[in-house]
């Protein structure tokens, strides 16, 4: 076994030991996310158009 192969073992956890990232979740309101998402692009557009940069 070398090192590299040894430190990759001991880092794995376990599945049900993993800590949880605060990533996307399978569940929650996916049309709210996207309404604000959008929201967020027209209102960087309109930003960018109001100071010039276009």
């Amino acid at each position: 076994m070398t090192a590299s192969s040894a430190t990759a073992t001991v880092l794995q956890a376990p599945a049900g030991l993993r800590a949880r990232t605060g990533g996307p979740q399978d569940d929650g309101p996916k049309v709210l996310e996207h309404l604000l998402g959008w929201t967020l692009v027209v209102l960087l557009a309109m930003l960018v158009t109001q100071a010039g940069l276009i």
